[in-house]
């Protein structure tokens, strides 16, 4: 099975003050190619440490730290900031888009980031947003839009670089169950190809079940993990599988 990202042994210790505090102890967890693996925990577990570490966002204190065979650890600055404009998404609780920017604007940033001419990042811009319903908000600005659409436009921008990875902490936070729904179907879609993999943060044991497995965390460790696919498959709606 080949793998996407992998912690090994990794540890994470912040200075506060003259206090350490250890948000990731020992943790040690794969992901491989095409998997969609939710992390639940309570708050301050190192849930959302752990999502870092993966996406390059952060380095460990001890162990390693690995996407698709790299070590990022070996990694300077500028290729760490590639690797994560390149090769991962981000989605996260509070979608993060840029108010004074269309949608397709927001959706374009990371291409328009990466030297790509302004009418071939509208182009794919146009693409992403149309593979994730939203080709009718296009030209509206994100406080013309309900939650749930301006997620869809996060998600789009997530996507517009075909990473290899997405990474989403609280996807589905501010929304409603039926955006949430909506939303969680998306991303369950993203690995059937095979060669994009999901990791989701999430407090809600209705949107973890999207998963394949389900990663339990407890004072920085893994508590203990589910195997989930036989379940996701059975449960889930059809449009979250099909």
């Amino acid at each position: 099975m080949i793998q996407m990202m992998e912690l090994v042994n990794v540890t994470k210790v912040y200075q506060q003050g003259r206090r350490k505090v250890e948000a990731v102890r020992g943790v040690s967890l794969a992901i491989a190619a095409g998997e969609f693996v939710s992390i639940m925990g309570p708050s301050g577990s190192g849930k959302s440490t752990l999502l870092h570490l993966m996406g390059a966002l952060d380095t460990p204190t001890t162990g390693q730290a690995i996407f698709q065979g790299q070590l990022l650890e070996n990694m300077k600055d500028k290729q760490r900031s590639l690797l994560r404009r390149t090769r991962i998404g981000f989605i996260f609780q509070f979608f993060n888009l840029l108010p004074t920017l269309r949608g397709v604007e927001n959706v374009a940033l990371p291409l328009l980031l990466g030297n790509e001419g302004r009418s071939e990042a509208m182009k794919l811009a146009s693409v992403a947003l149309q593979n994730v319903g939203m080709s009718h908000r296009a030209d509206h600005f994100p406080d013309e839009m309900s939650g749930g659409e301006m997620q869809r436009i996060a998600i789009a921008r997530a996507l517009v670089m075909e990473p290899h990875a997405i990474l989403c902490d609280e996807p589905t936070g501010n929304l409603d169950s039926t955006t949430s729904k909506e939303i969680l179907n998306l991303l369950r879609r993203l690995p059937e190809t095979g060669t994009c993999s999901v990791v989701m943060v999430t407090h809600d044991r209705k949107a973890a079940e999207y998963g394949d497995r389900l990663v339990h965390i407890q004072d920085g460790r893994i508590a203990r993990e589910e195997n989930l696919r036989n379940r996701a498959m059975k449960d889930l709606p059809v449009s979250a599988v099909s």
